[in-house]
């Protein structure tokens, strides 16, 4: 568990700082690759017997990002729990702005901490635990912030997007 003590700009002492990377590169094999790609044909077919256009530039856009996004090594994000809030990259959400939290600790094939926000807009943010004490992260954002203790299995858009590979 690293502890830093500096003050960050008005949001007050950092409690926990780590860093993760931006999301986990898969490794795809050449089925993979042919099964996704005809699928992506198919769709194509599809769209352009329905004359749906842009269902089909969605498709091609889809299909460009994940060779894109295949080509790069995923970035390093800094994450930090402050008094006031936490800290992603140099985003700032103060506590209020989160409406729950959840740790799923089930070593060593899951270990995240699962922010839920009261905008509709802000996306839930999963940030791996990696070396972290999940009993003192859960401790100190219980002070400030509701934990979803329902919340006992991963959200099936993950699950998903483990099986499938993206």
């Amino acid at each position: 568990m690293e502890s830093n003590q500096q003050n960050t700009a008005d949001h007050g002492k950092k409690l926990f700082s780590w860093n993760f990377k931006e999301y986990e590169a898969q490794e795809r094999s050449k089925t993979w690759y042919t099964i996704f790609f005809s699928a992506l044909g198919l769709m194509m077919v599809y769209a352009v017997v329905t004359i749906n256009f842009l269902f089909g530039i969605i498709l091609v856009m889809s299909g460009i990002i994940l060779m894109i996004r295949d080509r790069n090594l995923p970035n390093d994000v800094n994450f930090s729990i402050t008094e006031t809030g936490v800290e992603i990259d140099g985003k700032f959400f103060e506590f209020s702005q989160i409406a729950t939290f959840y740790i799923l600790y089930k070593p060593p094939e899951l270990k995240n901490l699962y922010l839920d926000f009261k905008s509709l807009v802000t996306p839930r943010l999963i940030i791996p635990l990696h070396d972290q004490n999940p009993l003192a992260i859960r401790k100190l954002l219980n002070s400030y912030v509701t934990e979803d203790l329902e919340k006992e299995e991963e959200p099936l858009s993950e699950v998903f997007r483990k099986t499938l590979k993206f």
